[in-house]
């Protein structure tokens, strides 16, 4: 083939090309078009891979013209298919003087309005924020915290292990340690986050929550401290006219320990289905540093004291919104969703 033959042949595939477009009325034909004549397997490509037979002192001059054919075929496609477009719009049953529709607003989940609201109130305290990671070790979730090896929070039954000494975080309390470890006192801080553990499915627990643990560290804190902190934040969370009290408990890193109940305020501490008669929720768990805590980050139990706090935010949720079915929380249910 030589120069003279591409240069007759891309004018006669461009003659046919603008004929066959102008005919076109719709996309479909306009699709039609593009696979006749610009798809990978159309005329022009065919055309193209005719080059290999034209001598080499006439291969520049041909590929300049079929480059040239295929910018305006090109162009002229887009051209003819912007003008479809607003035909389609012109043509349209839609009224554009109409005014637009409302657009309803999200709604924030109700366990991140919690969180939200949790957040705020421990800041007004004086506490700052902190996170970590949510795939832990075994040392900084279990044994820096002083639990045993043989403690049934160990138990695969408990605890996602995801290698030996690698796991699913249980707790936000590995945070408590990751800031220890970096941090000298006075320390004022909440770590709220999600914490995984192994458990049946059921309307009061699942395997994914979340939770808001705190920790304060300094010289002379004392646990009277400690009940006012909680008790302040109780109260702004629940209302002024609450009764709360305290219970001896037991946990791994603290020592003492207590639980925090508050009275319920669905019936007024007389007694109901939500708090099983006593007239009483329990809200949290909490306590001193257990001095073994102290050691493991390198503090000196001698001179430093400090309190560790953890509430389960879809119990608190529960609590003040009596949804009891803890699933609820995760169906991303709009019926739901849309009260918040």
């Amino acid at each position: 083939m030589t120069v003279d033959e591409v240069r007759e042949r891309a004018g006669s595939l461009e003659q046919e090309f603008k004929d066959a477009l102008a005919r076109v009325e719709n996309t479909a034909g306009l699709e039609e078009v593009r696979v006749r004549f610009i798809a990978r397997k159309g005329a022009v490509p065919a055309l193209f891979d005719e080059l290999r037979s034209i001598p080499p002192e006439g291969k520049k001059e041909a590929g300049r013209i079929l480059n040239g054919l295929r910018m305006r075929l090109q162009s002229a496609f887009d051209e003819r298919k912007e003008m479809l477009a607003a035909g389609r719009a012109r043509d349209s049953s839609i009224d554009l003087t109409l005014p637009g529709r409302t657009l309803t607003p999200g709604h924030l989940h109700p366990i991140t309005q919690m969180l939200r609201e949790v957040r705020r109130i421990f800041a007004s305290l004086g506490f700052s924020v902190a996170d970590g990671p949510e795939v832990e070790d075994d040392y900084h979730n279990f044994e820096a915290l002083n639990f045993p090896p043989d403690h049934p929070a160990r138990d695969m039954q408990d605890t996602f292990f995801i290698r030996d000494t690698v796991l699913l975080r249980t707790h936000t309390s590995p945070v408590q340690i990751r800031v220890m470890e970096t941090t000298e006192p006075p320390i004022r801080v909440i770590m709220p986050g999600r914490v995984y553990r192994n458990e049946a499915i059921s309307a009061r627990s699942y395997c994914l929550f979340h939770q808001v643990e705190g920790l304060a560290v300094d010289r002379g804190i004392t646990f009277a401290e400690l009940k006012g902190t909680l008790a302040t934040f109780a109260r702004q969370l629940y209302g002024n006219d609450l009764r709360y009290r305290f219970r001896a408990s037991f946990f791994p890193f603290t020592e003492p320990s207590a639980e925090m109940d508050i009275s319920c305020f669905l019936c007024g501490g007389k007694g109901c289905r939500m708090c099983k008669g006593t007239g009483w929720l329990e809200i949290l768990g909490c306590g001193m540093v257990d001095p073994n805590v102290f050691t493991a980050v390198g503090y000196d139990p001698e001179e430093y004291t400090g309190y560790a706090f953890g509430m389960g935010i879809e119990r608190m949720a529960i609590l003040l919104y009596g949804i009891e079915d803890i699933r609820m929380y995760f169906e991303n249910d709009l019926r739901l969703l849309e009260q918040f």
